[in-house]
């Protein structure tokens, strides 16, 4: 049976992570509060970031970054897009 979860992004009943994305409290609060697609949809939105503007992830200025912009994607706020993204 599939895992549910009530999408804080979606505000709906939707399809669950199979587990964590992450060790310790912020993993298991993505777990228990964000859907597999809105999951899916950030990391295709978190590789777009770091391409478009050549993040370098060994830079903790550029994960700190990353991580606030996740926080507002998965929350449903206003976040940051990539310039020069033009989807297909």
């Amino acid at each position: 049976m599939t895992r549910t979860v009530h999408c804080r992004k979606y505000d709906q009943e939707l399809e669950g992570l199979e587990k964590p994305p992450y060790p310790g409290p912020k993993g298991q609060d993505i777990y228990n509060n964000v859907s597999k697609q809105a999951w899916e949809e950030w990391q295709a939105h978190q590789t777009r970031l770091i391409n478009e503007k050549h993040l370098t992830m060994t830079d903790p200025a550029a994960r700190k970054y990353l991580m606030e912009q996740m926080d507002k994607f998965l929350s449903g706020q206003e976040y940051d897009q990539a310039e020069g993204y033009v989807p297909e």
